[in-house]
């Protein structure tokens, strides 16, 4: 039976027994599964757990029956915040999808969070000492304590490593381990990972976004927080570092193509980290450096987050793209804290977890505190042959996660497809462990209607917060799976929930705000701007300005040809040449002048074209400029608030979305494709204050400003060069459309009447240094930010500045003076050899900006010898 707040249930219910509610709504768990919603992890249990008990006494009967408003707010806030997961396989759901997030969070007792911390502490301690075995004296391999097969046979293993002493001994920085709550209520150990743990980002979101649903059951159960242990992860980063308290961190990231990007720029934006990429980064001398628009700078410390295999394709896959060529050599030369060190794959794979419990006994002298799941690596004969009769209840993974081999369930497997897996075993052993299986412990989740149970499996981070030891993160991410599944993994389909790790004591209120530092520390805080994020945000400012100009080119044609008033040829003239050189429609359209209606369909179908359709590879309309500003402010989302990239997101989603409801063959077609277009313009002005008013004016805002003006530059200068060539200035209309072009029709009316001469057009879109849109304002902005940024970044920019126009230089009686061509038409020569300076000027100002700043080639001696 479905329930409503509507439904009798919720008024035959007594409001003061909120618990009792929540019971009677819920499903109890799958048989064999333990229920955390319930005392004793009983489903047939008639009574909530305490922890939960507390939870819906919280929010009491008003917070039940408002449940799914609380969820369709959480939806909202995870689609604002642009939280995305992206899944390769995907397609359909294009390259980024939203993070998937349960209402409820999973919740951890204290003497449950007790348990997991002190086995989780242990195993890492383990874990650090194998990797320093295993590229020391390996005596693991020699006591046979471990297979060298399942070592030195695993291709994660790096033998350039042998002999390398990590900063404080500590290899690793940052580990996950994934835990199921069994039956019995015991915590155990189902896999761990050490090369690039993802999650910690996710996990910050996920806790931010639930304790803003639920803030009086957060305030009053005593979660623990989570910020002290990521600032104790830094502060131990930096004392283990080359440089000790004044080194350089930076986090490496894939790029915004790898499907946990979000949480690269969210913890980066986080911590205060530099986000890199790895053409961001050139090794020199054996010490590593940051591409930035002042040279190359030093980096100290480095949070990867990609595997080890793309780290160094002088060294590793030499195909990789994303590490940094000679990376290990600066490693070895201890010139880098690199978290995690390279070469922990083999501690990845499940096989290892077999071997623990005596490898434990000999490098600690300890039993381990938390269990393992029991585990089999078939590489042995005596291991394949007790386990072949067992697969039908376990878990067949591969040794090696890299092999591209699939986990399989056992229980879900035909006899048929059981002989056919025991058959691989039998011929590759060695490629196989094997599992039992554990039915993992489900949690509630809303929905819509009930407290549907969900096999959860829980992600906890140890941190190292100084040489040699470790903390664990109060806190975790949970991975719930679809109803039904056995798999928790968010690949599969899965989502996600907050965990809150209830404590008897005292709530760590510390936050990552920091005290006042000195003027020295304030200079050494400023973040660098890396050559790549320049590029992008250059970039940036030109698809912005060049998407608001294309917004209002193709509202200017539209109008023009759908109204009532006749136009003249040289206006038609002028809007097709102008419309094509824009873009705007496929130079193979027939003119406006021999074709006004098929001009405006050719334009409007152009507009926001699919990828299917033809029109996708010619047209560089409206819809592919948005396209390529989202593309821009991806690769520099760290640096863009969550309003800007929310904006940006929404602009070009909505545009679409209108566009590919036009129907070029109506009627009201125009009408239509103008309230896109006027949407686009309203959101596009929202971008543009963003830009203008809420970014920091460090030397990326100035590249990004000077993007925009170099586009604006570029595109006012050639449209009124066409204007003058067509003769479209001397008739009413056309006037009216090239002051609209420059956003100029309101201050021309106001400050000239009703004159429509030459003077004053010249005047207020060539001359006036207080109109944005006028050229002089633009070549002045243009000078002001170059000197700027010679003054930060390389003189070489002051340079720059001499091959604009000089507006000082202007004079308005000379560009107004007009001349007669043999044909008989006026003509002004002096303007129109200015505006083709103006143009020329900033496209080889654009290709010089691009040189100097955006590659690091020629700068090898000036980068280093500050």
């Amino acid at each position: 039976m479905n329930h409503d707040p509507s439904d009798s249930l919720f008024d035959e219910l007594s409001p003061d027994n909120p618990g009792d509610w929540a019971l009677s709504l819920s499903v109890p768990a799958d048989p064999g599964h333990r229920d955390e919603l319930r005392a004793g992890g009983k489903s047939s249990g008639d009574a909530l757990a305490p922890a939960w008990d507390s939870f819906f006494e919280h929010i009491g009967t008003d917070g039940l029956a408002d449940l799914s408003r609380r969820n369709d707010n959480l939806q909202r806030q995870i689609r604002d915040n642009g939280v995305t997961y992206n899944v390769y396989a995907d397609a359909s759901a294009g390259l980024q999808r939203p993070w998937a997030l349960d209402l409820f969070p999973m919740l951890v007792g204290p003497q449950d969070w007790a348990q997991i911390e002190a086995g989780v502490l242990q195993r890492t301690r383990l874990l650090n000492a194998i990797m320093g075995d295993l590229y020391g004296e390996r005596e693991l391999l020699k006591r046979a304590l471990l297979p060298a097969a399942l070592v030195q046979g695993h291709p994660g293993y790096l033998r350039s490593m042998q002999g390398v002493k990590p900063p404080g001994d500590t290899w690793l920085h940052i580990v996950g381990f994934d835990l199921a709550h069994g039956p019995d209520g015991r915590w155990w150990v189902v896999g761990q990972r050490t090369q690039a743990p993802s999650g910690l980002g996710y996990l910050l979101e996920n806790r931010i976004a639930i304790a803003r649903q639920f803030p009086k059951a957060f305030a009053g159960m005593k979660v623990q927080r989570l910020a002290a242990s990521y600032r104790a992860l830094m502060d131990g980063i930096k004392r283990m570092a080359p440089e000790g308290e004044n080194a350089r961190i930076a986090l490496l990231t894939p790029g915004p193509y790898n499907e946990t990007y979000f949480e690269h720029a969210y913890l980066a934006r986080y911590l205060g980290l530099t986000l890199v990429e790895g053409n961001d980064l050139t090794v020199r001398d054996q010490r590593l450096y940051l591409k930035t628009l002042s040279g190359l700078e030093p980096v100290h410390a480095l949070i990867k987050r990609l595997d080890d295999e793309w780290l160094d394709p002088l060294e590793l896959r030499s195909d990789s793209r994303l590490g940094v060529p000679g990376l290990l050599q600066v490693l070895r030369a201890g010139n880098l804290l690199l978290a995690n060190a390279p070469g922990s794959a083999p501690l990845e794979s499940s096989a290892l977890l077999g071997f623990l419990p005596a490898i434990s006994r000999h490098l600690l002298g300890e039993e381990l505190a938390m269990p393992s799941l029991a585990t089999w690596w078939c590489g042995e004969d005596a291991a394949l042959r007790e386990v072949l009769p067992l697969i039908k209840g376990s878990v067949i993974k591969p040794t090696y996660p890299q092999s591209g081999l699939d986990t399989a369930m056992g229980q879900s497997l035909s006899e048929r497809e059981l002989d056919e897996w025991s058959g691989r075993m039998a011929r590759h052993p060695d490629h196989y462990t094997v599992q039992s299986w554990l039915p993992l412990s489900q949690t509630p989740t809303w929905s819509g209607e009930r407290l549907m149970p969900r096999s959860a499996m829980l992600r906890v981070f140890a941190l190292a917060d100084g040489a040699g030891s470790w903390r664990v993160l109060p806190g975790g991410l949970v991975r719930l799976a679809p109803r039904g599944e056995l798999i928790a993994a968010m690949q599969r389909g899965g989502s996600s929930a907050d965990c809150w790790v209830l404590t008897d004591g005292p709530v760590d209120h510390t936050s990552l705000l920091q005290s006042a530092p000195s003027t020295l520390a304030l200079a050494q805080q400023k973040r660098p701007v890396t050559s790549r994020a320049a590029e992008n945000l250059f970039w940036l400012g030109r698809y912005t300005e060049r998407a608001e100009n294309s917004v209002r080119l193709a509202q200017i044609v539209l109008n023009h040809l759908g109204g009532e008033e006749p136009n003249s040829r040289p206006l038609m003239a002028w809007l097709t040449a102008t419309a094509t050189e824009n873009s705007l429609v496929i130079s193979e359209a027939p003119t406006a002048t021999a074709s006004p209606r098929v001009f405006a369909r050719s334009l409007m179908a152009a507009l926001s074209p699919k990828a299917a359709d033809p029109l996708f590879a010619k047209s560089h309309s409206v819809g592919f400029n948005l396209r390529a500003l989202k593309s821009a402010a991806s690769q520099v989302r760290e640096r863009l608030s969550q309003e800007h990239w929310h904006l940006i997101e929404r602009t070009e989603t909505c545009f679409a979305r209108d566009c590919a409801a036009l129907s070029t063959d109506a009627e009201y077609a125009t009408v239509e494709a103008l309230t896109a277009l006027q949407n686009a313009s309203e959101l596009l002005a929202a971008i543009t204050g963003s830009q203008t008013d809420r970014m920091v004016h460090d030397d990326g805002w100035r590249l990004l400003s000077m993007g925009r003006h170099i586009e604006r530059l570029i595109t006012l200068s050639r449209a009124l060069s066409l204007a003058l060539e067509h003769g479209c200035v001397h008739d009413q209309a056309g006037f009216e459309a090239v002051v609209a072009l420059f956003d100029s029709t309101i201050t021309f009316h106001a400050q000239y009447q009703q004159r429509r001469d030459m003077v004053a057009l010249i005047d207020l879109l060539v001359m006036d240094r207080d109109n944005p849109r006028s050229l002089a304002w633009v070549v002045q902005t243009l000078r002001s930010r170059l000197a700027k940024l010679a003054s930060s970044a390389t003189p070489q920019d002051a340079v720059l500045a001499q091959g604009l126009p000089n507006p000082d230089t202007w004079v308005l009686p000379d560009l107004s003076n007009w001349q007669r061509s043999p044909e008989g038409l006026r003509t002004w020569s002096d303007l129109a050899e200015l505006l083709d300076g103006c143009e020329i000027s900033a496209v080889e100002l654009s290709n010089e900006v691009s040189r100097l700043h955006f590659s690091h080639a020629d700068l090898r001696n000036q980068s280093l010898g500050a």
